[in-house]
């Protein structure tokens, strides 16, 4: 068993400036995760009449990508390839102060205390539109070659949760390893290529038009996903962006150029 004192972010809204509050946590078993112990936080909040804490949640298995906090200044908290539910308290040491913090950027606007609006991301991967496929029987495993390399890299992109830590991490807010992400677990794949122009176009600029920061290599981003996507994703969009800009309208070109 051990004690902790956590400083837990509150913030009745968006408008609302927020603050933290300190709560003095005793006998937590070492062997649950950190969302537990927020569970047993509201748990005495609510025995003593308080209003207990906001926070998403919802696999708890490191799946879903919705329990966005950030721990002692660290999006998804201590240790890497792991989401905060996966944390478990025996990472903390007896006595410890943590400081819990939902996911900061302007593209995340605060619900309410550690809860974050992140439809920025579903706006993101709705501009990309769909991918032609044919809609009669389905096609035999094999009828479509497709290199064991390139399957696996894409099977890489395709592990992106959408949970948004690496918009918490970067210093910019920056939205690039998710959209290099989204966009290239589609355009390696012979499926994606008849959308492999429009698609990086559209959510390359969506997410610009989210108010996202931009990417200035500092590579935290990928030191704090929970997937280890790679920041490789983001120099593949980049180039496919600007070989994609080459063959749409003025306006876009004069986009590249300004960058």
């Amino acid at each position: 068993m051990i004690a902790l004192t956590l400083h837990v972010w509150r913030q009745s809204g968006p408008s609302d400036a927020g603050r933290f509050e300190t709560h003095h946590m005793a006998d937590i078993d070492e062997d649950i995760s950190f969302l537990e112990t927020m569970d047993l936080l509201n748990e005495q909040l609510t025995a003593n009449g308080q209003v207990p804490f906001t926070f998403d949640s919802d696999c708890r298995e490191g799946i879903c990508g919705s329990c966005s906090m950030v721990l002692n200044g660290r999006a998804h908290g201590p240790g890497q390839l792991r989401t905060t539910c996966e944390v478990r308290m025996r990472q903390f040491k007896d006595g410890e102060e943590v400081w819990v913090e939902p996911f900061r950027s302007r593209a995340f606007p605060v619900i309410r205390d550690l809860m974050v609006n992140r439809s920025a991301f579903d706006r993101i991967i709705q501009s990309g539109g769909y991918i032609t496929v044919h809609s009669g029987p389905k096609p035999d495993p094999n009828a479509i070659p497709i290199q064991h390399e390139v399957a696996e890299e894409a099977m890489d992109a395709a592990e992106c949760i959408g949970c948004g830590a690496c918009v918490a991490a970067c210093p910019n807010g920056s939205a690039m390893l998710f959209t290099s992400a989204k966009i290239n677990h589609l355009n390696l794949l012979p499926q994606g290529q008849p959308e492999r122009t429009s698609r990086v176009l559209n959510m390359a600029d969506q997410m610009d038009k989210e108010g996202f920061g931009a990417c200035t290599n500092h590579a935290e981003c990928q030191d704090a996903c929970p997937k280890g996507i790679s920041i490789k994703f983001i120099s593949t969009m980049n180039r496919d962006y600007r070989r994609a800009a080459l063959v749409e309208p003025s306006e876009r070109r004069g986009r590249l150029e300004s960058q």
